[in-house]
């Protein structure tokens, strides 16, 4: 058995986006890298020059940035690789693993309309692949590997098991093209070697190459990687993932307000598990995958179990990690920066507000009576609790808060000793006062606010809530 050290890749085209399930595959190759002291390498296939753009590649390094996938050494272009792709073509061709095919698109096309006429494979079978070099005409031609026609090539997959392919179900496939350009089932091959990787860990898509690839591995007396080769993810309804599931891109989800931790958790619990383990951290994720774990079954996207996942992670975060990550996602949706003072407010809101969130919207609700300047400016329901009654209810309170000693015992015993000498229920004290405090019904504890704000401020919101004025438009979030 190998003793060598492991390398996985990643290896996106940049012609797009960062799918969520190429952002699976990443994190898949980083667990398992990560997780053994190995590297975790990346690679942008921009062989395809028409479809490859810098900002499809600007793009997909911002998203494995943002869910925390760091990668060993520079990225490398495999259309930077491209003359030692045609080195090894050229090396396959002086062993006679490989031969020049002078057919014309022309003449193969017309094979195989009359094959399908006849009802024969289409399956190309090239007359110059035994040809004398001396019949060889001074013409265009490519390189295709000489595959073994008889037999046939296992794949001996980690996740898929063994797979048995015969080979005169391949043709010869084309490794360089008439323009000196390689094919990427030449480059592929070539990299995933220069680059030492020894598990590739990739998309079932991809299984059929396998074979293909194996070949060339075989023809220039290489290692063959251990391949596992993952079900790609469905939407809900089990089909194939398209604009209709909705977000399909890995920066939507930082737009939507969830926490690269959880999304990390979430894409690793599809289609591979441990046990009965749901929440687990980045320590625990590293140390616990492995292949064998993940199923053959295409796996569901499903946002309620990412929102269940995302409140045990807003609970279990790093107070300061937390505020770092909502700023970033205050940039992601052109939001504004929240100020110095904000900032610090919220940092000492955040043991109080980030519990049971879904996502930052949610948390930056709930933290409104931090991040708010007098005026409060009440919302519908809160404006409806701010009767002529409660109004002076609140005025009432405000002198016996005054001499209170401003600890979370003192101001229970004050507020809940003014409630029963008015013969007032707790409730119908608490919808005013979270009102006047925080511009909403639904918002923390008065107890949690009061702390939170202070004597001053609290007794100044109180102050404006009692006038019997409505408040001016205070800052909204």
């Amino acid at each position: 058995m190998s003793t060598s050290p492991v390398v996985t890749r990643f290896a996106p085209s940049p012609t797009g986006y960062l799918h969520i399930g190429g952002a699976r595959t990443a994190l898949f190759n980083w667990l398992y890298a990560r997780g053994r002291g190995g590297k975790f390498l990346l690679r942008i296939e921009d062989t395809d020059r028409a479809r490859s753009t810098p900002e499809a590649t600007a793009a997909i390094l911002t998203g494995l940035q943002w869910l925390g996938l760091d990668w060993d050494g520079d990225a490398v272009s495999q259309f930077d690789c491209a003359p030692r792709h045609a080195e090894v073509a050229q090396a396959m061709l002086a062993s006679g693993h490989a031969y020049k095919c002078f057919a014309t698109q022309e003449e193969i096309e017309a094979f195989r309309e009359a094959a399908r006429a006849d009802g024969r494979s289409t399956l190309y079978h090239s007359p110059w692949r035994d040809a004398d070099p001396a019949t060889h005409p001074d013409a265009a031609f490519v390189i295709r590997l000489k595959a073994p026609r008889d037999g046939e090539t296992v794949i001996e997959d980690a996740v898929q098991g063994r797979v048995t392919i015969r080979n005169d179900q391949l043709d010869d496939m084309v490794c360089l093209r008439s323009d000196g350009t390689p094919t990427y089932m030449l480059a592929v091959v070539v990299d995933d070697h220069d680059m030492g990787v020894t598990h590739i860990i990739r998309g079932d898509d991809h299984l059929n190459n396998a074979a293909r690839q194996i070949q060339v591995y075989q023809a220039m007396g290489w290692d063959v990687p251990v391949f596992a080769h993952i079900p790609l993810i469905h939407g809900p309804d089990g089909k194939k993932l398209s604009k209709r599931h909705g977000a399909l891109g890995v920066e939507e989800y930082q737009r939507l307000g969830y926490p690269a931790a959880a999304v990390r958790n979430y894409l690793s619990r599809l289609g591979w598990g441990h046990g009965d383990d749901e929440f687990f951290t980045d320590a625990q994720a590293q140390q616990w995958f492995d292949l064998p774990g993940i199923g053959r079954a295409p796996s569901r996207l499903d946002l309620k179990k990412l929102d269940h996942l995302t409140a045990q992670h807003m609970s279990a975060a790093d107070d300061a990690a937390l505020l770092h990550e909502l700023q970033a996602y205050l940039v992601a949706t052109d939001r504004p920066a929240l100020s110095d003072a904000q900032k610090s407010r919220l940092l000492a809101a955040m043991p109080l507000v980030k519990d049971k969130m879904k996502n930052f919207d949610q948390l930056i609700e709930k933290a409104r009576f931090v991040l708010i300047d007098r005026p409060v400016q009440p919302d519908e329901k809160a404006q409806a609790s701010l009767t002529d009654v409660s109004r002076g209810i609140l005025r009432e309170l405000t002198p016996h808060l005054q001499t209170a000693n401003w600890s979370r015992d003192d101001l229970e015993t004050v507020v809940g000793g003014f409630a029963a000498s008015r013969e007032l229920g707790l409730g119908k004290l608490a919808q005013p006062l979270r009102a006047a405090l925080a511009g909403r019904t639904n918002a923390p504890s008065v107890f949690d606010m009061m702390i939170l704000l202070g004597r001053e401020e609290t007794l100044a919101r109180l102050g404006d809530a009692a006038s019997d004025a409505p408040g001016a438009p205070g800052v909204e979030d």
